[in-house]
């Protein structure tokens, strides 16, 4: 298997470096043919790196960059700004062909803007989408845009159809994925303009397996591969699915505390709920890709742990693989033809 290098900023997120760097000593003892561009300030990362057990790792480097992007910095500060920032010099990387992907669990919107700038888009893609994988009865679906626009076109949310499928093409070996457009019912007649226009040329698409509306109660029976949304409608949903499994975990805590009877009730049933904890634990699903740049970029939250950056890092890795990008590319293909030819 070749060698696949990522540069990961290695300041960005809640936790920075003590979370960052031990993720990298994971990712590197699963896959021996990884490289990691540590990005960031090396006053910081080499006591890290010591502590850590990889001092002078053969596989790993250390790129330098004097700035940090703060999860509260306006778009504008780091774009035009913090020029050096450790988000910056990893998406540089990329740009450069030094990395094949970057991982950032740095602010969201500033990584998408940096990205846009410095990687540009696909030919076709008009706008870059945030994709990311959801748990789902039979699996997981893959869903977008979870936030990158909010006012997405018909145009655009074909787009993002189009880019879902090359995605869940690459990285669950699906041929066919099943493409559902996310709308308020499943008749024809449900929906405003925008999903009416957005369900006709999705229809109408070559090599899209277009299945019709989901609803969002849909999003979880595992009946469709892809779910498409404009940004924000997909991240007004995230954030709802987030706050409903958090909820329900206080529930379950709380109705087993209740006496020492539940306590013990609670041991029995330990396997079925370690099991169900592991189907929806948001770190295994961590790692939404910005899709439709001329590159690989992978967003963490931003408040993981070692286990859910380590997430984002075998999602990066997996579409380096498969270079996602290429796929994306001529899977919009149709869509640049048919934009280039003359009007009748």
């Amino acid at each position: 298997m070749s060698d696949v290098t990522l540069a990961v900023d290695a300041m960005g997120g809640d936790h920075g470096v003590p979370v960052t760097v031990p993720a990298v000593g994971r990712v590197l003892s699963r896959h021996s043919s990884l490289h990691i561009i540590l990005v960031g300030n090396p006053d910081v990362l080499a006591p890290a790196l010591a502590k850590a057990g990889l001092e002078g790792h053969a596989r790993v480097s250390i790129e330098p960059a004097s700035e940090v992007v703060a999860m509260d910095d306006p778009v504008a500060v780091a774009l035009r700004q913090k020029k050096d920032s450790s988000m910056r010099v990893a998406i540089n990387l990329v740009k450069e062909s030094r990395a094949q992907a970057a991982v950032s669990a740095g602010n969201t919107g500033a990584l998408m803007a940096v990205s846009r700038f410095v990687l540009k888009t696909l030919p076709g893609i008009d706008r870059p989408a945030i994709c990311t994988a959801i748990p789902s009865a039979k699996g997981h679906c893959h869903m977008l845009d979870l936030g990158a626009n909010v006012d997405s076109q018909p145009e655009h949310l074909l787009q993002f159809a189009q880019m879902g499928q090359a995605v869940v093409r690459a990285v669950d070996g699906l041929s066919q994925p099943r493409v559902a457009l996310l709308n308020i019912g499943e008749e024809d007649i449900k929906g405003n303009e925008q999903i009416k226009e957005a369900a006709a040329l999705m229809q109408a698409a070559e090599d899209l397996n277009y299945v019709g509306f989901v609803e969002g109660n849909g999003i979880f029976l595992g009946d469709v591969d892809v779910v498409v949304c404009d940004g924000f409608v997909g991240n007004v949903s995230l954030k709802t699915m987030e706050g409903v499994a958090t909820m329900i975990g206080g529930m379950i805590r709380e109705e087993i505390g209740r006496s020492w009877w539940r306590k013990l009730s609670g041991l029995f049933s330990l396997p079925v709920l370690n099991g169900l904890k592991r189907r929806m634990d948001p770190e295994r699903y961590n790692g939404a890709s910005l899709v439709g740049l001329n590159g690989v970029v992978v967003k963490s939250h931003g408040g993981t742990g070692e286990a859910g950056f380590t997430s984002a890092l075998e999602v990066a890795l997996l579409e380096a693989r498969r270079n996602v990008p290429a796929l994306i590319r001529d899977a919009v293909a149709p869509l640049v033809r048919a934009s280039e030819q003359p009007a009748s």
